[in-house]
Parts: structure tokens; sequence; C-alpha cells
């Protein structure tokens, strides 16, 4: 049982707000030297070793540094004044085009903070001043801004392929879908709340001035070079011309390339993108070597013999060890973050799954959406801080959390669609 009092100790250290990477080591050693002697860790080097040299994880600074550059460029203020030109004269057509450019900033950042921090900063006052209901404006921005999740290329989907030993193009493959119907489902919603609700998304008065034709030339000067990099990036993984890894450093140099199109490279914008590259990666990177250290100990203390025989043993199946171990990860992801998870909690449970049956792309997709909601569920949902963080004065802290409940919602309703129809999205 010394495994499972680790488990629970480590959650419990969790919300005293010390960093991640040393609760999860420090938890590891004590209870690891305690149950086994300090020769528990000795093959702890060849697993940091193993981890360094990981082809797979090498996409992870790669894409954050895509994803940076392009933050950096105005490319989000260019594309979400592109796409409300386009989309403004219909009820909720800045809220739409919200979601839009959250997808296309997603497909071509897959930085969810940086997302949520240009719509806020952008695409909130503009919706504020055309009278959009404050709790529909906040919730779109946080929604949207969370697909970078499951919208390939995402961080999280590198992270689970590399847990789960699944090929990470499989995994970018079995996510578009999902992650499509998602914004068709946001979309929908904006739509019909607009539609019963005239005052909450009014149309944007359209300028007689410009042609339609202007309107069209704007939009697509906008949206192609981003679009372009998305198809070479996503296209080569696809089509199997280049390893994700090849593939994030061609995003790379692609960044680099638009933000010379869009004249704002300098060397200070190079300097501060590979910066805060670093700093991420480091967490990341960081949280892996608790997690590894953990991982060990909690094996070697026969945490993993315990959890596996509970959990196979569960009433339903397959089905029931789906639910029981969704519904353990959304709750998780109301306090801890998706990183932690991945690392912490997806090993635990991959065994046991595998034990199963279960197809890991099924599994991996099933997790990674629900990871999406942790971004948005109170009270430590990072998209909320991250808008609470550039939203104006008048936008209270209940405005964000009301607005993300309906988006929410439709997230499990996808979620569980992927869990009871999977064949739909050919993951099994």
């Amino acid at each position: 049982m010394i495994g499972i009092v680790m488990f629970f100790a480590a959650l419990a250290l969790l919300l005293s707000g010390f960093p991640v990477a040393f609760i999860f080591g420090g938890v590891a050693l004590l209870f690891g030297v305690f149950a086994e002697g300090p020769d528990i860790f000795a093959f702890m080097p060849f697993r940091i070793q193993s981890i360094m040299q990981s082809t797979t994880m090498m996409a992870v600074p790669l894409f954050i540094f895509m994803g940076l550059v392009l933050q950096k460029t105005r490319l989000a203020e260019q594309l979400l004044e592109a796409m409300a030109k386009l989309f403004g004269g219909v009820r909720g057509g800045l809220a739409i085009s919200t979601v839009l450019v959250g997808a296309l900033l997603a497909a071509s950042t897959g930085v969810v903070g940086a997302s949520v921090v240009a719509m806020g900063l952008i695409s909130l006052p503009v919706m504020l001043k055309y009278n959009y209901e404050k709790s529909l404006a906040c919730g779109t921005i946080c929604a949207s801004g969370t697909l970078g999740q499951i919208i390939p290329p995402s961080i999280i989907l590198i992270i689970l392929g590399d847990v789960l030993g699944i090929p990470v193009g499989d995994l970018f493959k079995a996510a578009l879908w999902p992650g499509l119907l998602l914004i068709g489902a946001y979309v929908l919603y904006i739509l019909i709340y607009a539609f019963l609700n005239p005052a909450s998304a009014p149309a944007l008065p359209i300028d007689r001035n410009i042609s339609r034709r202007t309107y069209y030339g704007q939009a697509l000067k906008a949206i192609l070079p981003p679009l372009a990099l998305i198809l070479v990036v996503l296209g080569s993984i696809f089509a199997g011309v280049a390893t994700p890894t090849e593939s994030s450093a061609l995003g790379g140099v692609g960044a680099l390339i638009l933000s010379l199109l869009y004249r704002q490279f300098s060397w200070k914008m190079l300097y501060e993108a590979a910066l805060e590259t670093v700093k991420v990666t480091a967490m990341v990177f960081a949280i892996l070597l608790g997690a590894t250290a953990f991982s060990m100990a909690f094996s070697y203390t026969g945490g993993d013999y315990i959890v596996e025989e509970v959990l196979t043993g569960l009433p339903g199946g397959q089905m029931g060890f789906l639910l029981l171990s969704m519904l353990a990860i959304l709750v998780l992801g109301f306090f801890i973050d998706f990183v932690e998870i991945s690392f912490i909690i997806v090993p635990i449970l991959a065994p046991v799954a595998d034990a199963l049956g279960i197809a890991p792309i099924w599994f991996a997709i099933l997790i990674a959406m629900n990871l999406q909601a942790s971004f948005l569920t109170p009270p430590f949902g990072f998209a909320l801080f991250y808008l609470k963080g550039v939203a104006p004065v008048s936008i209270r802290t209940t405005d964000i959390y009301r607005g993300v409940v309906p988006f929410i919602l439709l997230q499990l309703v996808v979620l569980v669609t992927i869990l009871m129809f999977p064949g739909l999205y050919g993951l099994v």
C-alpha cells in the first residue's frame, strides 16, 4: 500500500503551490528510499538519458518555438480582423470568427496561452464594443484558445505519443476529425444562441464603401500564409514525407519566414521567442524527470499491481474502465495541469488499458479531449487565468466562469461520442 499512499501524498502536496517537478521527485525519493533503499534509483541516470535522447520529444521545443514566433508577428491580430470582416454581418459573426481563428492558431501554434492572450487582447474589446454578452464573449475566447490541445500539431498529442508508445503522426491523423467536430459544435452553438438571443451577439454594420471582392482579398491575404504553413507541416507528416520532429523543425523555419514576410522579424523578437521556448521546455522536461522518478518508486513499491487489479476487476469491462478513468482525469484536471496528468496518471492507466484490449489511439484521443477541458474547468483552469489577466476591468471572474460552462458541456458531448462511437472516427 506504500505506492497508493505515495500517490495521494503527491496529490495533496500539489495544493501547496510548490513546483510540481520537485513535489513528484521529492515524494518519490522519500517513499522509494523508505520502502526499498537507495538502490531503487540505480537506473535513474539511464532513464534520464533515454528521455533526453527521445527523438519524439524533440518536437516539443520546436513546435513551441514555432508558435511563439507566430504569436509575435501579429498573425492573430490580422487573422481576427480579416475573419471579422467576413462574418461580421452575421449574428454572432465576431464570435464565429474568433472560433475559426482559434482553430487556425491552434493548427499553427499549438500554444494555448498564446492563443487565449492574443484573442483576449484583440477580439474581446471588439465584441464588447458591439455589445456582445460578456459571458458569451469570454467563453468563446477561452474555448477557442484551448483548441490547440486537440488540433494537430498539439503538444499534448506528442507527449501522449511518447508515453503510450504510439507514432505521433498516427495520433495527429486520428485527432483531426474530433477537432473539426468540436469546432463545428462551437459554431453551431453560437449560431443557435445568437438566433435565440439576438441582443447577445448583434451583427456588425457593413461598410458599403468597400466591395465584397476587397473584403475577400484582405481576408485571403491574412489567411493564406499561415494556412500554407499548416499544410506544409501537417501535410508532410500525413503524407509520410517527414516525421513529426522533422516537420516541427520545418515549422520553426517557416514561422521565421512568415515573420520576414510580415516585416515583423527582429533579433529581439527571435531572442524573446527562444528564451520563452527554453523556459517552457525546461518546465515540461523537469516535470517529466520528476514523473519518471515517481513512476519508478510507484512501480517498485507495488502500486501499479494494486491499481491494475482494482481497475481490471471493475464491472463493465472496457467501458467500465474507460468511464472511471475519464471521470478521474476530468476531476484531476480541475486541480492539476495536463503535463502532470500525462506523465503521472496516464502511465498508471496505460497497462490496464492494454490488458483490456483497448486500442491505444482511441485511448489517447479520449485523454487528449478530456485534458482539453482541464484548461476551462474552475478553479485552476489556465485559460480562465490567461483571459482574466488581459481582460478589461469590466469583465468579472464570474463572467468568465459562466461563459465557459456551455463550451465545457460541448467538449463532454464530443468526448462521449468518441467514447461510444469510436468507429465513426476510425479509432478502432
